[in-house]
């Protein structure tokens, strides 16, 4: 094999200073590994997006390229968040296609191919990732690049009946098929997908395995993606001994923490979560001085108008709930809405009794893993974990709950702060054996072995533009 040219949004490093469950991801499993790691550059311009720039780091060169304001404001803001991001977490609602933007998502993945295409080498292996970049591989063949190439989907794949509501669901499906190797999440995911192929693609799987349509064939299959957890577990430990460790432990005064860390992004279900701590202070008058809600919610998409929503719907969540509980001396919830280095955030796992981890939808969610991977075995903390996160097909020892029954949330808590030292024990040794067995290092193994797999499928037959997929 060559070298590894991995492509995404967004490029972790110097060159770049980016974040987000993905580069965090991949800049564990890269690791020594040879590899060109090629995506946006964050910079926006008025004029052409100008040459590609490189930085060499070890043995990774990270390749950036700037985007167009208008191309970057269809691709990403309008078409990538405002369209796929909603309708792959099931949020129709919110879902709201345009044209122009479908066109300019086209683009810049045009642009991302033919930059790619300009420094491959013929035994180049190509792994390109996630929602923002699902048409390269259409691209890029068109291109004539005949290099083995895959395609990890990091979020939820919707059923069907929900993607169909995309006009151009068929061109975004077909143009997967461009890919030797199309990698998905859970099971769920991989399932949903082989309902498309049957139901609407008018094609076949086999063995869960090998998906047959548009004329040709395409290996699938599931890749749960993982945490560092030998890293994670040491950065944990070290973090809990420091300064700041120390004043989260003294401003605690004996009470036990509960904690959520979260993008703030709807998909996460951070208004339903406050309303089950709020309901349990409500019913049961003696946490009120008994824990702490740390709720930390990083910004993100602050353009986009849901988003500004949702943070004025949470800061009046906060408001209402410590106006409701709040003492002079104490506040039962605390809400921070900005980002900490991961490896504070290992230490702030690590001084938890409980995580509740609530999304509505969710692809995987890292932070499940990584507060697993940060506790201390002998005096361990809880795991409270939505049943719609990828995370909770492995981590099946956690508590899983319904986020969308408040009730069984709060319920649940109320066990959780309640369980015996022993019980707890024995959770999370289950939870850690299996982040121990396949952690993010076996998930970049497993995806690439599968890559690396000899060509069983005849080139795809595959349309000259987008411009002619729009059709559809």
């Amino acid at each position: 094999m060559g070298r590894l040219i991995i492509v995404s949004n967004r490029v972790g490093g110097s060159i770049v200073p980016s974040e987000g469950g993905l580069v965090t991801a991949m800049q564990a499993a890269l690791g020594m590994q040879e590899a060109v790691w090629f995506g946006w550059s964050g910079t926006v311009t008025d004029g052409p997006p100008g040459p590609t720039r490189s930085e060499r780091d070890g043995r990774i060169t990270r390749m950036v390229v700037d985007l167009q304001r208008a191309n970057y404001e269809g691709y990403y803001l309008a078409f990538a968040n405002r369209m796929l991001w909603p309708l792959f977490h099931y949020r129709i609602d919110l879902a709201e296609y345009d044209r122009e933007a479908w066109a300019a998502y086209c683009q810049v993945n045009e642009l991302f191919a033919a930059r790619l295409a300009e420094i491959l080498a013929p035994d180049d292996l190509v792994w390109v990732h996630d929602y923002h970049l699902m048409q390269v591989g259409a691209a890029l063949r068109r291109l004539g690049v005949g290099n083995r190439i895959g395609f990890f989907l990091h979020i939820p794949f919707p059923p069907t009946g929900v993607l169909a509501t995309l006009p151009v669901h068929e061109a975004l499906v077909r143009a997967l098929f461009a890919y030797d190797l199309v990698g998905f999440q859970t099971e769920t995911d991989l399932q949903c997908f082989g309902d498309y192929v049957e139901r609407e693609a008018g094609g076949w799987m086999i063995h869960g395995a090998t998906a047959h349509a548009y004329g040709t064939s395409l290996e699938v299959g599931v890749f749960p993606i993982s945490v560092d957890t030998r890293i994670v577990a040491a950065q944990a430990a070290r973090a809990s001994r420091t300064g700041q460790a120390a004043r989260l432990y003294q401003s605690l005064s004996g009470r036990r923490l509960v904690i959520g860390v979260d993008r703030l992004d709807y998909s996460k279900g951070l208004v339903g979560r406050l309303a089950a701590v709020e309901r349990l202070l409500d019913r049961q008058a003696h946490y009120r001085r008994a824990i702490v809600m740390l709720q930390i919610a990083s910004p993100t998409r602050e353009e986009i108008p849901e988003y500004q929503n949702l943070r004025a719907e949470l800061d009046a969540c906060m408001g209402r709930i410590n106006g409701r509980f709040g003492e002079p001396d104490i506040l039962p919830v605390r809400y921070l809405n900005r980002r900490f280095r991961q490896e504070t955030l290992f230490g702030f796992y690590r001084a938890s009794r409980v995580a509740l981890v609530t999304p509505l939808r969710d692809g995987m969610n890292l932070v499940a893993k990584e507060f697993v991977a940060s506790q201390d075995s002998l005096d361990p903390g809880i795991l409270v974990l939505s049943r719609f996160a990828g995370a909770a097909r492995e981590l099946d020892a956690a508590l899983i709950v319904n986020p969308y029954d408040i009730d069984e949330v709060a319920a649940t808590l109320d066990r959780a702060l309640a369980m015996s030292l022993e019980e707890r024990r024995e959770r999370h040794r289950a939870m850690l054996a299996r982040l121990c067995d396949y952690d993010i290092h076996a998930w970049f193994k497993a995806f690439l072995d599968a890559l690396q797999q000899p060509q069983t499928a005849p080139v795809p037959e595959l349309p000259s533009s987008c411009a002619v997929e729009l059709r559809h």
